[in-house]
């Protein structure tokens, strides 16, 4: 018995390193995306962002929604991850491997501010964000 307990341990404490590393991996990918984003370059981070995203929106219509959303939001003056969550599933998506992350954001025109940042494990393993919201 005592055998089973330690193997099913080691088991849930492996699934669990794992998911944490998938959601370091995607917290990088998306904090790197985020610098495009607080940059300016509205068009490559749309380069940069997942084929699922790019066949959603197009480029011109990417970058005309972020400049009416982020631009006036002015710059970033703190952020900080507030959660970051493994899942497979998201609702109107394949199943795939996804991180959905919050970041507590305040910018120069916004005191507090939640950033929801989507990235999925796409095909060739990188991480890449699939979604962007502000609220």
């Amino acid at each position: 018995m005592k055998r089973y307990l330690l193997l099913f341990v080691l088991f849930f404490t492996a699934v669990a390193l794992c998911q944490s590393d998938r959601e370091q991996g995607a917290t990088s990918a998306a904090t790197n995306w985020l610098k495009l984003i607080d940059a300016g370059d509205y068009s490559a981070s749309w380069d940069a962002a997942a084929p699922n995203l790019q066949d959603m929106v197009t480029r011109e219509r990417f970058v005309q929604s972020l400049q009416g959303v982020r631009t006036p939001l002015g710059r970033v003056l703190s952020r900080k991850v507030k959660s970051a969550r493994y899942t497979t599933t998201l609702p109107g998506m394949p199943d795939g491997e996804y991180v959905v992350i919050q970041f507590e954001t305040t910018f120069e025109n916004k005191n507090s501010a939640l950033e929801t940042i989507t990235p999925k494990l796409t095909q060739d393993g990188t991480w890449r964000v699939l979604g962007y919201y502000i609220r």
